[in-house]
């Protein structure tokens, strides 16, 4: 029970000193900035379009009918390149509009990097300084860790549902058939799966954050695992059909297909694999605390 208190303690004035500090709104504004810079370029290419078809239908004589249908078939090629073309994802999804799936898609492939930026420094910051010192003759660094951990979890929430939530409303403002109820739901759906993918990556800066005294040393280690598992995913993704394809099964991003799946086994898989990187990233970190000088 003194841990979870130890925990709470820490979680508490972590996250009024993060408050404090002012970086939860820097790092609010990049994410709404570089979220809203794909939202519009996703948004303006998808209206060019739709009105060169409308045109063109036109001008062929075709009525509003046939450019209906054919807005529906671009939508499902659009569907079946985002989804793998997985039948049951592609209905789960169809009500969703296409710009806030490839927003979502292009926004998680950044989140790994966004994360990094948010928590490289949250061990190795007051390693170097020494300051952890103060902190650990008072708690366990078991305790510190998942303080630290469950700071940065802590304002991704919050982080993420705010942008979600910015994206959802541009959709439903510009996709009149786009229903509040789809809204509600599907917003709790993408909000979900981004803090499912993103809970191994904050366990993983935790772990490069205690590997050194340097944060800038920590950030860079970060970086690297990062294109690591990257490319482990595109290379394993490449060869499939031979041993080295196995490797794409050992790097989180591999598992985030099946993070929207409508079907408990399809997300259960990916969710444990998520929990299972995390679980891994943590005790590698305390690993390292419990073994190293501070």
């Amino acid at each position: 029970m003194d841990g979870l208190k130890e925990i709470a303690v820490i979680w508490s004035a972590e996250t009024r000193r993060a408050v404090r500090s002012g970086r939860v709104l820097v790092l609010l504004g990049l994410y709404s900035m570089f979220s809203a810079l794909v939202l519009l370029i996703v948004g303006a290419i998808a209206n060019a379009i739709r009105e060169q078809v409308t045109a063109r239908l036109a001008e062929t004589g075709n009525g509003d009918e046939a450019a209906a249908a054919l807005s529906v078939e671009m939508k499902k090629s659009l569907l079946g390149a985002l989804t793998s073309n997985d039948t049951a994802l592609m209905e789960a999804l169809s009500q969703v509009p296409i710009v806030v799936l490839v927003v979502f898609k292009v926004t998680l492939f950044f989140l790994p990097a966004y994360v990094a930026l948010m928590g490289f420094d949250q061990i190795s910051g007051e390693v170097g300084p020494r300051s952890i010192r103060y902190i650990t003759v008072r708690a366990r660094r078991s305790s510190l860790l998942m303080g630290k951990f469950l700071v940065q979890a802590s304002l991704l929430v919050g982080l993420v549902l705010v942008i979600d939530l910015g994206v959802f409303i541009y959709a439903r403002i510009t996709n009149p058939d786009f229903t509040f109820a789809a809204l509600g739901l599907n917003l709790l759906k993408f909000w979900m799966a981004a803090i499912v993918f993103s809970l191994a990556y904050i366990a993983l800066t935790a772990f490069c954050s205690s590997m050194f005294r340097s944060p800038a040393v920590s950030l860079v280690f970060n970086f690297v695992l990062l294109f690591t598992f990257w490319l482990m995913d595109v290379v394993g993704q490449g060869y499939k059909d031979s041993v080295l394809g196995f490797i794409r099964f050992l790097s989180p991003s591999y598992y985030s297909g099946d993070l929207l799946h409508p079907q408990i086994s399809q997300f259960g898989v990916s969710g444990a694999a998520y929990a299972g990187f995390a679980m891994l990233f943590l005790g590698g970190a305390y690993a390292v605390l419990r073994a190293r000088d501070l």
